[in-house]
């Protein structure tokens, strides 16, 4: 933007939950910021580190080889001091001992809010979607959501494994506290019996019950149901599954292990031109901005904006999945 003023130095930093692709973000931000002659600050433990001027200087060497790395290098952290107005305070006096021009926040919603105070506070920011819930309602699709569910996928697969043999029936909890997406796609990935989402309300007798007992009828000796953690505890299903079936269930909660590991080439891939996005941006002069996925392509939405924005779970997923999980399951005299 003609007359923009030059950013010179930047900052990026990961908020809130860890998910696979912010070392490709970090990465991004790093060496498209050196592309455009910005020098580049990793701010370490998130907002906690821009309080407590916890920082290292991304250079060339620091972001190598980090492309394929879990977690994030910079470390990430909640601050509840950050939401206080003395917490804003110091956050912007070290953006201002620092020299930062601008600040790339790398997180879910509570991490653009916290973006959005410095944008209000004078600091130019720009916001990059990582959450494995996906369930950022601006964004068609959020960093470290593929990598999640195929974790999640690999550890089931293994657990079909074992309960096929034994006849059991497996009760898998994934995360998923206000949201369903990434428990509805693994559960159509694996070929659950059962899906249970905070977006449909658990009839257990139908959903659950009758699912079972129509898959033994067919012959089906072993059942595999899962459970998003904000649709309610795994032990209490597989408590009721043993009381009404007669079954006794295995429960495995999958927790954090599905923000581990090496991201997914989606992931890196995505993650690459969302940090190149957003340091293209502030080099042209725009901040304030979100960068999302629209229909395969980025775009730029204003913070205020994306966080009023809801992201909704497309249901016709669930219809298949009760259809594919139903027409498994008749019986034939």
């Amino acid at each position: 933007m003609e007359g923009a003023k030059k950013m010179k130095r930047i900052g990026v930093l990961t908020s809130g939950g860890d998910a696979p692709g912010m070392n490709a973000i970090i990465r991004a931000v790093a060496r498209t910021a050196m592309h455009f002659g910005i020098e580049c600050v990793g701010i370490r433990r998130g907002y906690a580190g821009l309080i407590n001027s916890d920082f290292v200087m991304l250079e060339t060497n620091m972001v190598r080889h980090i492309l394929g790395r879990g977690g994030t290098i910079l470390y990430t952290a909640r601050c509840d001091e950050f939401m206080t107005e003395k917490g804003r305070e110091k956050a912007v006096a070290t953006c201002k001992m620092l020299g930062l021009d601008g600040i790339v926040a790398v997180g879910g919603d509570g991490t653009f809010k916290g973006a959005l105070e410095l944008s209000r506070l004078g600091v130019p920011v720009m916001g990059i979607p990582a959450t494995i819930d996906n369930d950022i309602g601006c964004s068609n699709y959020t960093i470290g959501f593929d990598s999640a569910c195929n974790t999640a996928i690999d550890c089931i697969d293994k657990l079909r494994d074992t309960m096929q043999s034994h006849e059991r029936c497996s009760v898998v909890e994934v995360m998923g506290r206000h949201a369903g997406f990434l428990a509805l796609y693994v559960g159509i990935a694996v070929g659950a019996t059962s899906v249970l989402i905070p977006e449909h309300p658990v009839d257990f007798e139908q959903d659950i019950v009758q699912r079972i007992q129509n898959s033994r009828l067919a012959g089906v000796t072993h059942f595999m149901i899962v459970v998003a953690e904000g649709a309610g505890s795994a032990f209490e299903i597989a408590r009721k599954i043993k009381e009404t079936v007669g079954i006794d269930p295995r429960v495995t909660v999958l927790g954090h292990i599905q923000r581990g590991g090496a991201p997914t080439g989606r992931d890196r891939e995505t993650a690459t031109r969302m940090g190149y996005y957003a340091v293209r941006a502030f080099a042209e002069g725009r901040s304030g901005n979100v960068i999302a996925t629209r229909e395969g392509g980025i775009v730029e939405i204003p913070i205020e904006e994306a966080l009023t924005m809801k992201k909704h779970l497309q249901m016709d997923r669930y219809e298949i999945l009760e259809a594919i999980a139903a027409s498994g399951a008749i019986h034939k005299n």
